[in-house]
């Protein structure tokens, strides 16, 4: 049997820090500066309404495959209630943002139909 990490390619991560632009955001915002501190990650930005599978206001964090413990395990337990979608960057991202995901707190129904399969470069980690 193959090894399931070895039979597909994970080129880093994406968290998804789901707010509410009116309520929650300084909080999403003091989550990603202390991420931004604590490990190299890029960030994708603050979406204050859907856009893309997301239905509501989120910030993107995007981290190398090395990072997932430290910054998961961070996310975990630093939240503060919001809600965060960890998924993989593989070759599909439909996939990434279904059954490959990981959610902290409560799932936000995504609307997948909007995704294309294949990821755009600057979606992705930084060499």
């Amino acid at each position: 049997m193959t090894d399931a990490a070895d039979a597909i390619p994970n080129r880093g991560y994406h968290a998804h820090i789901y707010y509410d632009p009116q309520k929650t955001r300084p909080i999403a915002e003091r989550l990603c500066a202390v991420i931004g501190e604590k490990f190299t990650v890029e960030f994708g930005g603050f979406r204050d309404g859907p856009t893309g599978p997301h239905p509501v206001a989120n910030a993107q964090v995007i981290f190398k495959p090395e990072q997932f413990g430290p910054v998961v395990e961070w996310l975990m337990l630093h939240r503060d209630g919001l809600d965060v979608l960890v998924h993989p960057l593989t070759n599909d991202s439909v996939d990434d943002h279904s059954i490959y995901a990981l959610w902290l707190g409560s799932p936000v129904p995504l609307k997948l139909e909007t995704l294309r399969r294949s990821y755009r470069a600057e979606l992705l980690p930084s060499a």
